[in-house]
């Protein structure tokens, strides 16, 4: 009911409605409200001034909107009534409820008549505050508007059943609360008043006495007077005009202007409207429960968005905690290197002071025992020693001119922090929002003509339906690891066809690729199934399906490339997820199969040490740190036999760099094989020993330079592991029963600098051996 409230209140006084007019526009008014908005229109715009002319079709005339502006679509505050000079510019004003109003040009005369008999202005206008039409009054004035006997009564029921209690209508200070109501006399009595007012005895006694609720209702039924009609105010309305839609008394149909309108049983209209009222709110009632079911869901969706806002600034902060974490640890790892590096300096500074501090103390007596002989005056004692003295004295001379006399240390840190790309990506840390705007795109369809195994290499094409509509940004294809395993992104970018290099011989790979937009990523698209071959001597192979010429120059962009890296290629694009596809595709290649097989690779920055140094294209690597550090290749081998060679840039006081193969978990931070990852031969410049798990074997005479070049073969027919120092095979077969997957590895320290080659044949003894074999 409170919900009503607003339906039941003058749009002009804001409080509820007294003697409510309906106007043609539906929309009521109280009959003293209407009379305070009337404006007094020229002579030339009077109906009667119509009438005469021939222009006037209705009791009512509204006027031009072009004539009149009602409304002020600046919203100014004032409306004006454009097509009369004479009419002054009136002000506009809002009631309570806020619907502008007019107010009249010129105040009403003082009258005693109530509003509907006072006499109306001649040619008054009256506009509706609701919808701001504007419509001319004829001679009745405001009694040519009917009544709103229904809107009276709602609004009677409403007040009725707003009051908190029914008092006592004849107590004559406080009144009191009432406990009976006669319906007869229609009063409400407090128990003293009812004995005193109206006693049980008499003609009073066969009143009716009820409770004032029940009093209340049988007000609320009591009939109403019937309304009459607007032009015969003595007849009651009895019909309804379906042309007109209102209802009219039978003098209207006889000689007024409703005579040739059809016309209804005012009962039949009644009880038909009333169905028809009840049928619309059936679907406006369903509306408003949509409406309030809509509200709950907003109300819940404030409570969940503060519930989020805690949760997701719980996270935020303890992001930005593992950040500063990290930070701190990182920190502390390179505070001690510093420290590492300064206590390198001072040890080998304080070495070199006690070194010198000896040598001098020699030095200083040998000069004092020559300076005492050269006293002796026998001069055949004296020759007698002189030869050896002369060339001991040279002997030291030379030995403190052999750079002993310069710093083996600087005082400088060779170090230096670049924290550049850091700031950046602080600079640059921000929120990703996913818009879901538009939709994702479709699902690429890889294109089997197009796709072909050539050696180690694997070239896949793929295109978008012809019938998307949803334009992709990039593409993601993923291949897994030969072995069935996880798959790994190769590639993200904008092109639709990608070549794969430095895949295992002989292996099997499954490939699949998706789409990506700013909304999201497509489903995968069917599994390609790839065999890649065993033979690479040839260089003429036929391919398994015809590609165009002028795409292959695509195959291999770069002969170091190698996408079989088991590391992410895209570390930031982990929200990319991995799912499989039960459709696959057989993609094999018709080559035939020999024994041997070239790879080409570099090294890998990847899954190497810090303190690696990388150059040439990654080919060239070397160390920052005085201790040994670890870097792999970047191509896995788990077939075939391979070979491949590192030649020594830079070898400096004899350290014992160390070459081999390793598994992709191997320490990084010591000598390659000091745990059970690495098989590896370490080396100086006078011997080798081979070593697996910290176990030292075979040492072999015969060290390394610079220009030296030290060779790996790594046999997986056989499971063998051989090394060769300058093409000579340095001691036997170093391991045996090696199985798995292995990573081309190299130890060294600051003191040496290697240099990879790859894509280099099995030596030729070897292979005459392996073939006698």
């Amino acid at each position: 009911m409170e919900e009503m409230e607003e339906e039941l209140k003058c749009p002009v006084c804001g409080s509820f409605y007294r003697e409510p007019i309906i106007l043609p526009c539906s929309h009521n008014l109280c009959q003293a409200c209407a009379r305070n908005i009337l404006v007094q229109t020229p002579e030339s715009e009077s109906p009667q001034s119509r009438r005469a002319s021939g222009s006037g079709v209705s009791d009512y005339d509204y006027l031009d909107l072009d004539k009149m502006s009602l409304y002020s679509e600046a919203d100014s505050g004032y409306g004006s009534y454009g097509g009369f000079a004479s009419a002054p510019t009136t002000p506009c004003q809002k009631s309570p409820n806020g619907v502008r109003v007019f107010p009249p040009a010129m105040p009403p005369p003082p009258t005693h008549l109530s509003p509907a008999l006072a006499p109306v202005p001649r040619n008054s206008c009256i506009t509706c505050p609701q919808c701001h039409r504007s419509l001319i009054l004829d001679d009745r004035g405001l009694r040519g508007f009917p009544k709103n006997r229904v809107l009276e009564g709602v609004i009677d029921r409403y007040q009725q059943s707003k009051a908190a209690a029914l008092k006592c209508q004849l107590c004559e200070k406080v009144p009191k609360e009432a406990t009976v109501m006669c319906e007869q006399c229609d009063v409400f009595y407090c128990d003293p008043c009812r004995l005193r007012c109206h006693p049980p005895r008499g003609p009073l006694a066969k009143h009716r006495l009820v409770p004032p609720a029940q009093g209340r209702v049988s007000r609320r039924l009591s009939p109403r007077k019937v309304s009459t009609c607007t032009d015969h105010e003595l007849e009651n309305h009895s019909m309804y005009c379906v042309q007109c839609k209102m209802p009219v008394c039978y003098q209207c149909l006889e000689e007024g202007k409703h005579s040739s309108h059809e016309v209804k049983a005012l009962g039949a209209m009644w009880k038909l409207h009333k169905s028809q009222l009840s049928q619309a709110l059936n679907g406006l009632s369903d509306r408003a429960k949509e409406a309030k079911e809509f509200l709950v869901q907003l109300r819940n969706m404030v409570q969940q968005i503060q519930e989020n806002s805690v949760e997701f600034e719980a996270c935020l902060v303890a992001q930005c905690d593992a950040l500063i974490d990290a930070l701190n640890r990182r920190k502390a790892q390179l505070l001690a290197r510093v420290n590492k590096e300064h206590e390198h300096k001072l040890k080998v500074v304080r070495d070199q002071i006690s070194h010198c501090t000896v040598k001098l103390r020699q030095t200083t007596g040998l000069m004092e025992y020559c300076l005492e002989v050269i006293k002796e005056n026998d001069p055949s004692g004296f020759l007698q020693i002189s030869d050896a003295l002369i060339r001991r004295v040279h002997l030291t001379e030379d030995q403190w001119g052999k750079g002993t006399l310069t710093p083996r240390m600087t005082t400088d840190f060779d170090l230096s922090l670049d924290n550049s790309p850091l700031l950046q990506s602080i600079h640059q840390l921000d929120f990703v929002q996913v818009k879901a705007s538009s939709p994702v795109p479709a699902t690429p369809i890889l294109q089997l003509e197009e796709c072909c195994t050539h050696n180690n290499s694997a070239t896949l094409s793929w295109k978008q339906p012809p019938l998307s509509t949803v334009p992709a940004e990039g593409y993601i294809l993923e291949l897994d690891d030969g072995n069935g395993g996880q798959f790994r992104e190769v590639y993200v970018g904008k092109e639709t066809m990608c070549t794969v290099d430095g895949l295992h011989f002989n292996s099997t790979y499954n490939a699949r690729v998706k789409a990506f937009n700013k909304t999201g990523v497509s489903p995968y698209s069917k599994t390609l199934v790839l065999q890649t071959s065993e033979d690479t001597d040839s260089e003429e192979q036929t391919l398994p399906f015809p590609v165009p010429s002028e795409r292959l120059p695509l195959r291999r962009m770069s002969p170091f490339s190698s996408t079989l890296n088991l590391q992410p290629s895209f570390p930031g694009r982990s929200y990319f997820d991995f799912r499989s596809s039960p459709h696959q595709l057989s993609l094999h290649s018709s080559l035939q199969s020999l024994n041997t097989s070239v790879a080409w690779f570099a090294f890998d920055p990847g899954s190497a040490h810090s303190d690696i140094i990388f150059s040439n294209d990654n080919l060239t690597v070397t160390c920052s740190s005085y201790d040994d550090r670890v870097v792999l290749g970047k191509t896995g081998f788990s077939k075939g036999v391979h070979y491949w060679e590192l030649t020594i840039d830079r070898y400096d006081n004899h350290p014992d760099p160390a070459f081999g193969v390793a598994r992709m978990d191997v320490m990084k931070d010591v000598m390659l094989g000091k745990d059970d990852k690495a098989w590896a031969m370490y080396v100086d410049n006078n011997r080798s020993w081979f070593m697996h798990n910290n176990s030292h074997t075979n040492r072999t005479e015969g060290g390394i330079t610079k220009g030296a070049t030290i060779g790996v073969l790594l046999d997986l027919n056989r499971k063998t592991l051989t090394f060769f120092i300058n093409d000579e095979q340095q001691g036997p077969i170093a391991f045996e029963n090696v199985e798995g997957l292995f990573f081309p590895a190299v130890s060294l320290n600051r003191n040496v600098q290697v240099t990879l080659h790859t894509g280099l044949p099995v030596p030729d003894f070897y292979s005459s051996r392996a073939s006698i074999a």
